[in-house]
């Protein structure tokens, strides 16, 4: 698989060789731990050892990363390669102290792959959860000479919410995409149960930066709600809100003195929500004529928010109301 990988990714560098700058390997790679069919195609069965065949498959896919990051940087010194985190930092629910370092190891559930890739080589704290889980991974000498070489040049991240997590029973689950956390009562929800909080994005990119001091690029952020087509557009403030207090909570963390080389939102156009296989779960600026059922015309209509975000693009981020 990883042969196969890098004949894709060096086709893809010289075929778009000059065209494109900014590259990433894999897309929200900690989604392995969380649904892993989706995050990287496995099958698990009840007779195997899920954390094993996750990490394993996990090793392989950091491995190809590393990899491609070399071959990228051979083809043209210019391009930039970057990983890619579903990010959104885990609140503890309580001040008690187990529910502290519980938010803290599920957040290095996540920092563990980009530990990785931005910083070469595994995490000490990784051995003990190898440990505990009973992973022994394959790992060849050459495959750790290959990670320590070819770190990547930034780190991406989507972000639509952050969680909140306790050790006792979790109750009141909220919805937020495929990581299960606790609903903070302090923050309001989106129609599908995904917390909105634009100051979590800032607090999540100052923890990125201050951990790994590599440039950021948040390259997923967007709001899914149900639009309602009225006289051939959407009047989705809703939308503009949320996109325009994350934007704001960005450039506070620039202010901070993170370092962030691009922002893009989820996404220009609706289409069917991966996280629900919805066509109802809208994130566009663009609305199409098509139900959960398949049915429509699939006419396009600008929503409100497309003329206001064309706006914040001309406006380099200044102009956002």
């Amino acid at each position: 698989m990883i042969d196969f990988y890098i004949k894709y990714a060096k086709t893809l560098f010289e075929e778009f060789n000059g065209l494109v700058k900014y590259w990433i390997t894999f897309n929200e790679i900690n989604v392995i731990l969380h649904n892993s069919f989706s995050g990287a195609g496995l099958i698990l069965t009840d007779d195997e050892n899920p954390e094993q065949i996750k990490y394993q498959a996990a090793h392989h896919e950091l491995v190809a990363s590393a990899l491609a990051v070399k071959i990228a940087h051979q083809i043209n010194p210019h391009n930039q390669v970057g990983c890619m985190l579903a990010a959104g930092d885990y609140y503890p629910y309580t001040c008690h102290p187990e529910d502290v370092f519980y938010a803290m190891n599920r957040n290095r559930e996540s920092y563990f792959f980009i530990d990785i890739q931005s910083k070469g080589e595994y995490p000490r704290y990784a051995h003990r959860i190898f440990e505990e889980k009973d992973i022994k991974l394959s790992i060849n000498e050459s495959d750790l000479e290959i990670l320590k070489n070819h770190t990547v040049d930034f780190i991406a991240l989507s972000y639509y919410t952050s969680r909140c997590i306790s050790i006792k029973k979790m109750q009141e689950e909220s919805e937020a995409n495929v990581m299960n956390s606790m609903k903070n009562p302090y923050i309001p929800s989106s129609e599908w149960g995904w917390q909105i909080d634009p100051l979590g994005l800032r607090i999540t990119l100052n923890t990125l930066y201050d951990r790994y001091q590599k440039p950021l690029f948040i390259v997923e952020n967007g709001l899914g709600a149900k639009d309602e087509l009225i006289n051939g557009t959407v009047e989705d403030d809703y939308r503009i809100d949320y996109l325009r207090e994350h934007i704001k909570a960005m450039k506070d963390a620039m202010k901070d003195g993170v370092e962030v080389i691009g922002y893009l939102t989820w996404g220009c156009i609706d289409l069917v929500a991966a996280s629900t296989g919805q066509m109802s779960k809208r994130y566009g600026f663009v609305y199409v004529d098509r139900d959960d059922y398949a049915q429509g015309t699939n006419q396009r209509f600008k929503k409100k928010s497309f003329a206001w975000y064309h706006k914040v693009i001309a406006s380099h981020g200044e102009d956002l109301y």
